[in-house]
This record gives C-alpha cells, sequence and structure tokens, in this order.
C-alpha cells in the first residue's frame, strides 16, 4: 500500500503528527499488545506483528481515503531522539462533524503527550477540515481517556447503555462534544483527595486493594441497620462499584471521599465523605466505620481532619466552605457521638425520615456547622 502524500506535518515544537511509516510497526505492537490498550480499545486480542503491519500499511492509508484522517504521534524520548507515542485520530462524520479516536503507547503515558497531540489535531480538523463538532467516547471506566478529553475542554454528557462495540459486545459508553468555538480548557474542577493526618488516622485516597476490607464493614450487621442502602449480601463486586464512584465524584466535583486508615499500618479502618458538595458554599459530611475500629475515636479524629479541610480557604488549598451539614439517625448515639464532639449544632429533625436496614422509619436529626462557628472554637483552619 502506498502511504499518502496528503497527511500533513504539525508540531507544536515538541510533539509532532505524522504520517505513519513502516517503522512504525515494532512501537505499535508493542502498543497493542499491552493489557491497558487492549482493555480499553477495539484492538484484536491475541494482536500479532502482522496485524501491526496491516494497521501501519493499509488500515491507516486506506482511512485516509475515506475520511479517517489518523496521524502517528511522535515526541522527543529521553536521550533527544524522536519516538513513535501512539495514534490519533479524527473520523470524519459529514457536515461538519467527526469523532475522536487516540491511543497512547505505554512509555508516552502520563507525560501529556497525548493533550498536546490531540490539540494539534483539533486545531487541524477545525480550520483545516471545517470541522464544526467534534464528539469523544470512551468505555464507561476509562478514567484516563476521560481525563484527557476534561482537559481539551470536551464536555461529559452521561452515560450511554450497551453503545460501543468491543470484540462481540456493546458495552456502556461516555460521551462528549466539543464544538468549534468552546474553550479548549476544562469546563469544571477535577477534584484531587488531599492526604491529611492526624494522630491516630491518615486520610487518602481509596485504592482498589481497600475493597475486601469495604466487604468486611458494609457486610456488617450494625452497618446494614444504619446505612439501609447498603447492597445485601454485600460482595467485593459492590465494593468495587462504590470505589469507582468515588472517582466519579472526582471528576464531577460532586464531592471527595477519604479511606479513613491506621497511620502506621495503613489498614482500611473507615471511609468519610463531603457529598452534595457546592465549591465555596457547602457540603454534607457521612461516614461509616469498620467494626474492628469502632470505639477508638477513629472517626471523629477524621471528621475533624475534613472539617478543617473544607474550611480552609482555597487559596492555602482547602474547600474554603462557609457551611456543612451532617445527619445522624434518631438512636445512632455513636454517630450522634462525632458529630457532637465535632461542634456541630443540632438544626432540625425529620421525622420518619430515614429508612432503617430492617425496613422501619425513624427520625433523622440534622445539625449544621459555620466557619465562623468553627473559628471561634478555638481550632484553626489554617
Amino acid at each position: 500500500m502506498t502511504f499518502p502524500d496528503c497527511v500533513p506535518v504539525l508540531s507544536d515544537g515538541l510533539v509532532t503528527l505524522r504520517a505513519h511509516r513502516p517503522s512504525d510497526v515494532d512501537a505499535v505492537l508493542e502498543q497493542c499488545v499491552d493489557p491497558v490498550s487492549q482493555r480499553w480499545t477495539t484492538v484484536p486480542v491475541p494482536y500479532t506483528r502482522e496485524h501491526a503491519v496491516g494497521f501501519v500499511t493499509q488500515v491507516v492509508p486506506d482511512g485516509w481515503a475515506r475520511g479517517s484522517w489518523a496521524f502517528a504521534v511522535e515526541a522527543p524520548g529521553g536521550d533527544g531522539t524522536p519516538r513513535y507515542c501512539g495514534t490519533v485520530d479524527l473520523r470524519d462524520q459529514d457536515g461538519g462533524r467527526a469523532e475522536i479516536a487516540f491511543g497512547a503507547h505505554p512509555w508516552a503515558r502520563g507525560r501529556g503527550v497525548m493533550v498536546r497531540a490531540l490539540s494539534l489535531l483539533l486545531d487541524w480538523g477545525f480550520a483545516e477540515r471545517g470541522l464544526r463538532t467534534v464528539v469523544w467516547w470512551a468505555n464507561t471506566g476509562n478514567w484516563a481517556s476521560r481525563r484527557t478529553a476534561w482537559r481539551l475542554g470536551f464536555s461529559c454528557d452521561g452515560t450511554v447503555p450497551g453503545y460501543l462495540p468491543q470484540r462481540g459486545q456493546l458495552l456502556d459508553g461516555w460521551v462528549g462534544v466539543l464544538r468549534a468555538g468552546d474553550v479548549r480548557a476544562p469546563r469544571g474542577p477535577w477534584l484531587q483527595v488531599p492526604r491529611l493526618t492526624g494522630e491516630r488516622v491518615a486520610l487518602r485516597a481509596f485504592r482498589d486493594t481497600d475493597a475486601p476490607r469495604v466487604v468486611e464493614a458494609c457486610g456488617d450487621a450494625r452497618t446494614a441497620h444504619w446505612l439501609w442502602r447498603m447492597p445485601s449480601p454485600y460482595t467485593l463486586s459492590d465494593a468495587h462499584d462504590y470505589l469507582e464512584s468515588r472517582t466519579e465524584e472526582l471528576a464531577t466535583a460532586s464531592g471527595l471521599t477519604w479511606a479513613v486508615a491506621d497511620p502506621a499500618t495503613d489498614v482500611l479502618l473507615g471511609a468519610i465523605s463531603v457529598f452534595d458538595l457546592k465549591l465555596g458554599r457547602d457540603g454534607v459530611i457521612g461516614y461509616w466505620t469498620h467494626p474492628a475500629a469502632r470505639g477508638r475515636g477513629v472517626m471523629t479524629e477524621a471528621c475533624g481532619l475534613v472539617l478543617r479541610h473544607c474550611f480552609t480557604p482555597a487559596e492555602r488549598g482547602g474547600l474554603g466552605l462557609v457551611r456543612m451539614g451532617v445527619g445522624a439517625a434518631a438512636g445512632n448515639t455513636a454517630s450522634q457521638h462525632v458529630i457532637e464532639q465535632n461542634g456541630f449544632r443540632p438544626v432540625g429533625r425529620q421525622r420518619s425520615a430515614l429508612l432503617l436496614g430492617d425496613g422501619s422509619l425513624t427520625d433523622l436529626l440534622d445539625y449544621d456547622l459555620l466557619r465562623e462557628e468553627y473559628d471561634a472554637s478555638g481550632t484553626s483552619a489554617s
């Protein structure tokens, strides 16, 4: 197959987009046998050298002939020599519309190469191909792709169930859009989980390895009684779904969840969240404790650390909130103790508002705390 001579060379001085070459075959093979590539893309499995040769010499050139504009991405390696970093692609859908696709070589991941490459591609597509709307798709759970799209200014407009084909299956997909006149920057914040350390606890981001301890905690009868929304029985799959949902709240800036861990052993002791988060305004705290950690003051200290972070001004690394709320079931004295020890004030009682694990209804006690009250308590938010 003759390589198309219509492929322009695009560069920002560091990253270059160019036509694929036969010399790219080995790097394409490395990329496509990588487990991450196989999980999130439609490359054949198993992937062979013959597939890589066919991609470079047939699939890409044929694509240019039918409106799939794929570029090889190149950037300097550690010794300054240009190296292959992956492929970016605009797939023409007619009428000023296209879909964007990209795949990174393992070496290029986490280096910002693909964001720069896709910026070049989008500039070219909007300016030279007259595109007005570009659509981004990714399998749900592909957070690397979603974060890349977020950095480029794409929206994330939700999940389309059973839509994206992959090796005989139809998988759920995220979808987003970027228009020619849109600002090429994130549309909103993507939160990070800061590490907060006290005497008895260390608050950190959850990890996949925490899942078995989540099962132990959330399968506990006492936890299930007070937190009625827990699946029953609570499985490892439920735990992984829970951990996945924690990333979603970060991506939408709707909340933050910390794993409450032992500072010496890093063993999971519980979880504490800020949900219904409105940055610069307020949020609501929620928490649960692993059975083995109850009665040790673990959650009381964790709540204090979270309050300090919430009330610390944004310019000093906190959330800059002015009000925090929290609720507890009537009868849940352990939860009420955590709340009262951290200075929250009772503001109301919602009668028969909370469904318990046994199917009965109980009152929900509401509390809140203002930043000025927190400061006046003698606990500094600095």
